[in-house]
Order: structure tokens, then sequence, then C-alpha cells
């Protein structure tokens, strides 16, 4: 298909990423597509297109985040395309939930993440476009060409724009989990990191952390892909600042902040915490600076079209081939 054959090609939004999908299409250069969700009175909703969408290549931009109704939202808009003969139906998920399911850690659990994508394959998705993936391993869940896009991508520039010496920026990885991501960011900037050990009593409840590493004098930036409760992310930036860090930020993808993380960052030592829109925020906050997906996004969807290859937009930010490889 040829890329200036904007007339075939269609950016849909489901409703948990409306806004953000409209931004996509707006930088892309066509109107949102148009769609409608029926709603009916016992909970049960469904979607429908209403235009015309045969033969097109046709892009869902969804978020899965709770509830379950998004991700099946999804779904139904994918069979729905489907059943309308689009040519290509490629789903867009910002942000991939239940992505911690992604292996069993004890007996007798799913591999939620693995469901999910066997879902997305049955409905009828050709092709998944996706950002920081909790776990690398995910995309071999499926067997369709998954794009996987990077925060550095965003995240990279606003280090390198901060009003502060880029020799004395240390990076910070909440737990052991993301040293990797927390050692490629220090690799690229020729700076040094930290790990913060942590022990779980159970999810989402800290036992003990510690930090393994000097921060004093240092700058600290905290890298992770998801906050939901916000505990380990404000826990580990009171232990960092403790230690005679100057300061503390924190640089997380996908905002998912649940019951009172707001509350926990507003009364932490973070001096801010810079997330991106694949998840819409529940409120405003002087200490929350949300970075714009919808560039990323639309050019990655734009080179999808025209069958050219996305590896140098993460080139172009990191100034070192092959690093954004290992970020995830």
């Amino acid at each position: 298909m040829s890329a200036n054959n904007k007339d075939k090609v269609f950016i849909f939004a489901g409703r948990a990423t409306e806004k953000l999908a409209r931004e996509v299409a707006q930088n892309y250069g066509i109107e949102l597509g148009k769609s409608v969700v029926f709603q009916y009175a016992d909970g049960e909703f469904q979607p429908s297109f209403e235009e015309s969408i045969r033969g097109g290549v046709v892009f869902i931009i969804q978020s899965t985040t709770p509830p379950t109704d998004n991700l099946f939202e999804l779904l139904m808009m994918v069979d729905a395309a489907k059943r309308a003969s689009a040519d290509k139906i490629i789903a867009v998920i910002p942000y991939y939930g239940f992505a911690r399911q992604d292996r069993k850690d004890k007996p007798h659990v799913p591999i939620a993440s693995k469901l999910i994508a066997s879902m997305l394959q049955a409905a009828g998705v050709h092709r998944v476009v996706t950002m920081d993936l909790h776990a690398d391993q995910i995309q071999g869940f499926f067997d369709i060409p998954v794009d996987h896009l990077f925060g550095s991508s965003l995240f990279m520039p606003y280090i390198r724009g901060l009003e502060i010496p880029i020799e004395d920026v240390m990076f910070a990885s909440p737990d052991m989990g993301g040293s990797k991501r927390a050692g490629v960011y220090a690799k690229t900037l020729n700076n040094s990191f930290v790990v913060c050990y942590k022990h779980r009593n159970k999810p989402n409840e800290i036992g003990e952390m510690r930090l393994i590493g000097d921060v004093k004098g240092k700058h600290v930036i905290l890298l992770d892909d998801i906050i939901d409760t916000g505990t380990t992310i404000c826990k580990a930036a009171d232990i960092i600042k403790e230690a005679g860090a100057l300061s503390v930020r924190a640089m997380i993808t996908h905002p998912v902040l649940s019951g009172n993380a707001i509350e926990k960052v507003e009364n932490s030592s973070l001096e801010e915490l810079v997330v991106t829109d694949t998840i819409p925020l529940k409120r405003e906050s002087s200490k929350i600076h949300v970075l714009p997906t919808a560039w990323l996004i639309s050019e990655a969807l734009r080179r999808i079209v025209s069958h050219e290859s996305i590896d140098n937009l993460y080139e172009t930010t990191l100034h070192q081939k092959g690093v954004a490889n290992h970020i995830s």
C-alpha cells in the first residue's frame, strides 16, 4: 500500500485512550476514525465503526488498563474490524496490562500476558505496537510482529535538558529486576548507577529495602516501567535522599498510580515524577510531569504503513546504535 494513500489508513480510539489516539491521528495527519460504543443497562457494551474500513489498514489504539472492560473492548473492536473486511488490523497498546504476569512464579497461577497475546491473535490482530513492556519476553508470546517502542526516546532528551551538570547525574533502579535498564542509561551517558534491593512480603507490600551503592552529592534518577501504588518508588526516593543525594527524580513510563499513589508521591522525597501519557492521569499534581507519546507513536505507524524501519527512532535519540534495544 502506498504511504500517500491516506484515505486507506484509519486510526480509531478505544475509550481508555481516546485523547492520546486523537493526538496520534493529528500527528499522523488524518482525522480520528468515527466509532461509537453502545452501552446497555446491564453493563454490556458494543463497539461500532461508523464508517467503511473495507480494504484499509486499521490502527486501534487502546491501553489495557483496569478494568478488564478496556481489554475486552479492544478485542471486540478488532473482531468488528475483521468482520468489516479491513485489510490489516494493528493493535496499538501503549500500556500492555497484565504484563507483570509473564511467568509462573508459584504453582497454580496463569501466565496472563501470554493468554492476552493468544486472545489478540485469535481476534484477528495482524501486528502489535506497544511501549516499554514489563518483560521483553512477552514479545515472544506472539506469532505476529511486535513493534516495541521505548520510553527512553522521550526520557533521554528530558534528562539532557535538565539544568544540572550531566556528570553529577546518577541512575538508580528501585529493585534488582530493573538494574539492566539503569545500567544502559548510565552507559549511554557515561554515568554510574545504584540499585535498591527490596524484599516483598506479598504483592504491593515491601518488607525490606536497602541501597546498594553511594549516592552522596549526586542528582539521582530512578527508572522503572510502571508505578502502581507508588510504595516502592517513594521508599527508594526517601532512602536515596537520606543517603546524601542532592535530589531524587523518578522517570517511569506507565503511570498506573493506584489508590492514593499520587498522595504518596506528593509527600515523598521525590523532586518530580516524570511519566508518559500511555495512561491518562487520574488527577494532576505539581510533582508529576507528563511527556507526550503521540509523535513517537504516529511516526511508528507511518513507518509501518510505508514499510520503513523504526530502528533509527531509537538511535537518533540515544546517540548510540543498538543501546535502545536493551532498554525495556
